[in-house]
């Protein structure tokens, strides 16, 4: 039995520094592609793929991330008062129904496996989601949406995944893959950022998750691996043979937005993709295509 697809983890508890000074005050999911924080956008993917359930792996001065989702009473008076009825309805079509965010603190930084290990008692015995804010994709479909529909026909393990230049390898967890059928592949292993002349293949993890409880055994043993950190790939590797586990190629588009220039090309492309937005955009560009 395929179990239901109700809660999604997001570890945030990376200091930014890649983009201070920016991040000096404000976690760095906080930071806006157009008029949305990026923690804004991994929220709404999950809640339009039936997740309803979220738990922040958090750090040292992250509360920013907790008030975002907070009902403002201040502002919402002042926005009634002066009559900004579309702001005011904004802020309300994404208000968080009471009790569904829930936050844990990754008191150190010992990897991404690590964060999800102290989700632990969250997750409990259920499946769960695993969103990387930094990870912004642009596609017609969610990206997580795309991925629950891989889960709720095959259950077991479905993560998204992308082609990245054999020389970059090193920088992914990386597939080992068998049967491929239309955009699926069957996963046979994973490795954690291998060289290029070790890499099984070219198809990397991104920052989408549907996972099996069963990984927090695996990373509970505290076994470290690449950058001496316990690893979500190598946990994720020694659950393959005991229940399905898929990639997707998911449609659409992957933005590293902790990374500059993958930020900046993010908000160009989410801003084109606004109707609002995409005539302005296109004019100003104009003006620096000869650069």
């Amino acid at each position: 039995m395929i179990k239901p697809l109700r809660k999604a983890v997001l570890p945030v508890a990376g200091l930014g520094t890649r983009f201070l000074p920016a991040t000096k005050a404000m976690p760095k999911e906080m930071l806006p592609v157009v008029d949305k924080p990026l923690i804004q956008y991994a929220v709404d993917e999950a809640r339009a793929a039936g997740i309803e359930q979220f738990c922040m792996v958090t750090g040292r001065g992250k509360t920013a991330l907790i008030d975002h989702f907070d009902i403002a009473f201040e502002l919402e008076a002042t926005l009634a008062e002066r009559g900004k009825r579309d702001a005011l309805v904004l802020l309300r079509e994404e208000a968080m129904p009471p009790g569904s965010i829930t936050t844990v603190r990754q008191q150190v930084p010992l990897g991404l496996g690590h964060a999800i290990w102290c989700a632990r008692a969250f997750i409990g015995d259920d499946a769960f989601a695993i969103l990387l804010p930094d990870d912004l994709v642009l596609s017609r479909t969610p990206c997580m949406q795309q991925l629950a529909d891989v889960y709720h026909e095959t259950g077991g393990n479905v993560v998204a995944v992308a082609e990245v230049p054999h020389e970059q390898t090193n920088r992914y967890g990386i597939l080992d893959i068998g049967h491929t059928e239309g955009n699926r592949v069957e996963v046979k292993g994973l490795v954690e950022k291998p060289a290029p002349k070790d890499a099984p293949s070219n198809l990397s993890v991104i920052g989408r998750y549907i996972l099996l409880p069963e990984v927090v055994t695996f990373l509970s043993q505290m076994e470290r691996g690449a950058g001496n950190e316990v690893q979500l790939t190598d946990a994720m590797a020694k659950m393959i043979g005991h229940a399905p586990f898929h990639g997707l190629k998911f449609e659409g588009k992957r933005f590293d937005c902790g990374d500059k220039i993958g930020f900046l090309e993010a908000q160009i492309a989410f801003a084109l993709s606004r109707p609002d937005l995409a005539p302005a955009v296109r004019d100003f560009l104009k003006l620096y295509a000869n650069i």
